[in-house]
């Protein structure tokens, strides 16, 4: 018998083998193998070449017809593009606001990766947090490329009906480096929207944390971005039915945590709880590195909120001081509620309140003053706390780390309430009429939570009858982060 040494990024160990053993390369660094693991090895690899083969053919089958459609484009398309193209270089660029627009779009980026990564990681079990941080960055990906493919023309490029976009610019088709949004460069604008689909999907992780198969991940991910985001951001932002009904949402209270907040219950409770719910409590390993992520995601907020505003002005200003505003006040109202009630505020309890106030204020940050900032702050730190009491203890719904509670119920709430506060009697802008606008913004939440919740339903239903939604209680007990991921985020040797 010889000794080999396994290396990897956490250290080495040293691990007695048969004198004949086989060291490969890999991307960590050497493995020592045994010569009789070889068929073993082989066995192993030929399943992540299926598995990747899988997934490849997956975004093929979505990315493919649409580059085929795109190369089959007639003469009168690339005459209209031109056209357009030159239209649109007339618009001289403003370097204030493309400045502005570059920095908003990585602060949206920011928010997911590392910030909603960091947050949820420490609300989780020690034995879950790398698949949390897994869950994430696999999201970024998949939406980054689902973006740039189909998505992005389905949310912006004209549509001729009212529900969905166009496809003309599948692939990116027709954009190119002098193409404009406005007066900065639609590349920009196609990164920055990026962003919010980014974080959108990544927002439900949180309700499905330490039971859920990452394959089913990816699925549910791919198939709701299609199915929810892309149509409900065309109705909302892309010139669709909601917007031309006078609808209010600056930064996605309908897009974002409506859509997210509802899908995200809906699934939790068809996935179903973690072992020990409601009676045990899964108390989070790292109430640090919570905060930590809270931090970034209140800085990033401000591109998410005054990003969307398109330029570096007055009305950015205005939207970024009620953001902070906000979230200041809710997180003053969840710290003295759980104070009160529990007999001590909580680190946790104090960042979740700046999330829901966050949250609520997103659809009515361009409409709303300062006064309807603490307004909102304080509807949102006290409605969001006791919400999250309702889903978990009266529902029984194991919503794990708040989704529905804070982002859904937030949303939709500020969503609402910015008829009332965005009316001049609060310091409003935009409002003249407010029982018409409350009108408005009840039929449009109404009708993407009856859509989310139906095209999800399908959606799920899909991922059980294909991948399978929910991994076995033995991998639940051990942990998706050595049992999905082969990975373990602390070691202590």
């Amino acid at each position: 018998m010889q000794t080999c040494v396994y290396f990897n990024y956490l250290g080495y160990r040293p691990q007695a083998f048969p004198r004949k053993c086989l060291v490969h390369s890999v991307s960590v660094g050497f493995i020592a193998y045994p010569l009789r693991s070889i068929p073993v090895f082989i066995t192993t690899t030929l399943i992540m070449i299926k598995k990747s083969l899988y997934l490849c053919a997956f975004l093929a089958a979505i990315c493919l017809p649409g580059l085929l459609i795109a190369q089959d484009a007639s003469q009168a398309e690339v005459a209209t593009v031109a056209l357009e193209t030159a239209v649109e270089a007339t618009t001289a660029l403003d370097s204030g606001n493309t400045a502005w627009m570059l920095t908003a779009t990585v602060l949206v980026l920011f928010m997911t990766l590392p910030g909603l990564a960091l947050f949820y990681g420490g609300l989780v079990r020690s034995r879950n947090v790398l698949s949390v941080l897994m869950h994430c960055f696999a999201i970024a990906c998949l939406a980054s490329v689902l973006w740039i493919a189909i998505l992005y023309t389905m949310a912006f490029a004209p549509g001729t009906t009212g529900w969905l976009g166009g496809f003309e610019h599948i692939g990116l088709k027709g954009i190119n480096i002098d193409s404009m949004q406005g007066d900065f460069p639609e590349t920009i604008f196609i990164m920055f929207q990026m962003t919010f689909a980014i974080i959108t999907p990544g927002l439900i992780v949180g309700a499905f944390v330490e039971r859920m198969k990452f394959t089913a991940i990816l699925l549910f991910t791919a198939l709701w971005l299609v199915l929810v985001y892309a149509p409900v951001t065309y109705w909302v932002w892309g010139g669709g039915w909601i917007i031309k009904s006078g609808a209010i949402d600056l930064a996605g209270g309908i897009v974002v945590h409506a859509t997210a907040g509802i899908s995200a219950l809906l699934l939790a409770k068809m996935l179903g709880p973690r072992e020990g719910f409601p009676k045990k409590l899964h108390v989070p390993h790292h109430p640090a590195m919570v905060m930590i992520g809270a931090s970034m995601l209140w800085v990033g907020w401000f591109g998410f909120n005054a990003g969307s505003q398109l330029a570096a002005n007055g009305n950015a200003g205005m939207t970024m001081l009620v953001t902070h505003i906000s979230a200041a006040v809710a997180s003053l109202t969840w710290m003295c509620l759980e104070w009160r009630i529990n007999g001590k505020p909580g680190l946790v309890g104090i960042v979740t309140g700046m999330v829901a106030g966050l949250a609520t204020i997103t659809p009515a940050s361009g409409h709303v003053g300062p006064l309807g900032a603490v307004c909102l702050g304080f509807l949102a730190g006290f409605v969001c706390y006791f919400a999250c009491g309702i889903v978990k203890n009266k529902l029984k719904i194991d919503d794990s780390l708040d989704v529905f509670a804070v982002h859904g119920v937030g949303g939709i709430m500020g969503t609402i309430l910015v008829a009332v506060f965005g009316t001049a009697a609060f310091g409003g802008t935009g409002v003249d009429d407010m029982v018409q606008q409350l009108g408005i913004q009840v039929t449009a939440v109404g009708a993407v939570i009856l859509w989310s919740f139906i095209a999800t339903f399908i959606i799920v239903m899909i991922c059980k009858f294909t991948t399978g939604l929910r991994v076995t209680q033995e991998v639940e007990n051990t942990g998706l982060d050595q049992a999905e991921h082969g990975e373990t985020a602390y070691q202590f040797e």
